[in-house]
């Protein structure tokens, strides 16, 4: 292949993750190995037919304080054509503290829905169909008591557990690397996370008991190649630790999902989807020998947050549609399109039904789902497919090195730290645009947007959560939580015994209370 500095052609540039982009591309002198849809090791696609058999399910991520408001936005959501619904939490909730705690003050309900008890719970999923939806719960924690609080409502409706359907987060690695809401010390969190994928491979057969997350690291500065690798060594992590906790490979493995941002260079994005389906197939049968089905990388794309600005808002509506157009040629299995007016505050239904409606032009106007892999074979695709894998497997070896993920935390946050120095370094020196914010301004503020009363929205969920404390039966409270205080301090799986509490109306608080009581919490120095 000839060089094109020697033509006198004008220097690669750099796709975002420091990437050589050459002016043209040729045919490679070794033709691509490009296996159809639906075969191994899956690159255009895990299903033959893609998006012709079916679409991806469309996401909307939503809580708004209450369970109240945030039920009212799921049946609007539900209404205008969603298929799943992807609950926000707020940070109280994410971090175990009820909302009466001293630690929640001045935070219940502001970035997203505050679940206090199966009471909360109730009123969230209220006339909606558990057994008929996908519900997705952005938890790692703290999953544990929100599944349990999931499937003790459904229990209570009398739906067998074997029909629920959804996705808790419960990758609680990439708290401590990029996210921070993580609550107990490592191997005890590693441990709820098995915990939770032996209940569910016997319990709750069609949940996705871990959802890997990539995004937060993306988000807080990670490249496209880190956000692979540092996902993949995390996941690794997790299947060791389920294979350890005596659960067969191919009993869980099928149920592992991935959770991927979108940004705005579109062909790095569609070359890093195709290359996370390729990697991860690899890895499962290089290590593990794994099944055409346990290989496959399933994943919910959402469009970056990061990447949204508060300057001309109405800006991100294309972001968005560019984003969203690369995760379906990627060939996302779930996808989530963020509102206009995110960098400002939560998003208005106004934005939230453009955000649906993108989602429903590209799937039934643009024609991209006509066929599978529309970029397949692209000779500059195929590159960066390439490029992106190849960098992603440099990374893993670098971790694998370390002693794996779980005692790599503090190299993999110091790489995404020195990947976000540089970003803001380039946006700074004007040598990256972001339209709005370093070029093409305008003098006028952001509009302003409503804000709910935080006070008031805090005050009646205390109210309510103390009229639930004086009704219902303290002394099974206290059974259940010695109950599972027992099990924490042994072997067994802590799933039933969270479950039991939750029926009896113990609170969120008070089970996370239980069980700092017995690991303590994690310490970052």
């Amino acid at each position: 292949m000839k060089d094109n500095k020697a033509n006198g052609e004008p220097p690669p540039v750099l796709t975002p993750s420091g990437i050589p982009v050459k002016l043209f591309y040729r045919a490679p002198e070794e033709p691509f190995e490009l296996e159809d849809p639906g075969e191994f090791p899956f690159t255009r696609g895990i299903h033959r037919g893609m998006y012709r058999d079916r679409l991806w399910t469309m996401r909307q991520y939503a809580g708004f304080g209450t369970a109240e408001e945030t039920n009212r936005r799921y049946r609007y959501l539900l209404e205008q054509g969603t298929t799943g619904l992807s609950v926000a939490f707020d940070l109280p909730t994410q971090m175990g503290y009820d909302s009466d705690h001293p630690m929640a003050r001045g935070e219940v309900g502001r970035v997203g829905v505050a679940i206090d008890s199966l009471d909360d719970m109730r009123i969230l999923f209220e006339g909606i169909p558990l057994e008929d939806v996908s519900t997705s719960m952005t938890l790692n924690a703290t999953a544990a008591i929100l599944l349990a609080l999931y499937v003790a409502l459904a229990d209570e409706r009398g739906i067998p557990r074997h029909r629920l359907r959804g996705t808790v987060q419960n990758d609680i690695l990439k708290e401590y690397v990029a996210r921070g809401t993580y609550i107990y010390p490592v191997e005890p969190s590693l441990r709820l996370v098995a915990d939770i994928m032996a209940f569910c491979a016997r319990e709750v057969p069609r949940w996705n008991t871990v959802s890997v997350s990539g995004y937060h690291m993306r988000e807080a500065g990670a490249t496209a190649p880190q956000e692979l690798a540092f996902t993949f060594a995390n996941g690794l992590e997790y299947v060791e630790r389920a294979l350890a906790a005596g659960i067969p490979l191919e009993e869980f493995a099928p149920r592992i999902s991935f959770f991927f941002a979108a940004h705005n260079d579109l062909f790095e994005e569609v070359a890093k989807f195709r290359a996370a389906r390729r990697l991860w197939a690899r890895l499962m049968r290089e290590r593990y020998g794994a099944s055409d089905l346990s290989s496959r990388l399933r994943f919910h794309t959402q469009t970056g947050g990061s990447t949204l600005t508060a300057q001309q808002p109405l800006n991100n509506v294309v972001r968005v549609t560019i984003q969203a157009l690369a995760a379906v040629l990627g060939g996302t299995q779930s996808l989530h399109t963020n509102g206009f007016d995110e960098a400002l505050a939560l998003p208005s239904e106004e934005s939230a039904l453009l955000a649906v409606r993108t989602q429903q032009i590209l799937a039934h106007e643009s024609g991209v789902t006509a066929t599978a892999d529309p970029l397949g074979g692209s000779y500059y695709v195929e590159s960066l497919t390439d490029a992106v894998e190849a960098r992603a497997r440099d990374y893993l070896g670098r971790i694998e090195a370390l002693g794996g993920a779980a005692k790599a935390v503090s190299f993999m946050k110091e790489e995404i730290h020195r990947e976000a120095y540089r970003f803001q370094q380039e946006v700074e020196q004007g040598k990256r645009v972001v339209v709005g914010v370093n070029a093409f301004q305008e003098g006028a503020p952001p509009p302003p947007l409503p804000r709910p009363d935080f006070q008031a929205l805090e005050a009646e969920q205390c109210r309510r959560l103390a009229a639930l404390r004086s009704r219902r039966d303290g002394e099974a409270v206290a059974a259940r939580l010695r109950r599972l205080r027992e099990a924490a301090l042994g072997n067994e799986n802590l799933l039933p015994p969270i479950i039991e509490a939750v029926k009896v109306s113990a609170t969120l608080g008070e089970i996370s209370q239980t069980l700092r009581e017995v690991w303590g919490t994690y310490d970052e120095g």
